[in-house]
């Protein structure tokens, strides 16, 4: 995974463009490191989310949930992340 992976220090968010519209969000390489592994966890490996190219990297919600998830053992992770969106209510 991360031989791969660009060196850079931030990664693209999804950035809400009500509350940003000519800002691009970027998240630390660590933290989106983080989410990302919970991500191939539950959905599978998708390199283009850290090479570029996909959707402009994880959306907030996403970040929240994945991190969150991270939290407890991997075990847990899938229905974790399940638990995370089915609560949110992100405007």
């Amino acid at each position: 995974m991360t031989d791969a992976m660009p060196d850079r220090e931030t990664f693209p968010l999804q950035a809400d463009a009500r509350s940003h519209p000519s800002k691009r969000a970027s998240v630390n390489r660590h933290v989106y490191m983080a989410a990302y592994e919970v991500y191939s966890h539950v959905h599978g490996a998708q390199p283009a989310l850290i090479e570029g190219g996909c959707r402009g990297g994880f959306g907030t919600s996403e970040m929240l949930a994945f991190l969150y998830a991270r939290s407890f053992p991997k075990a847990e992770w899938r229905s974790r992340t399940k638990e995370a969106f089915l609560k949110m209510d992100i405007k």
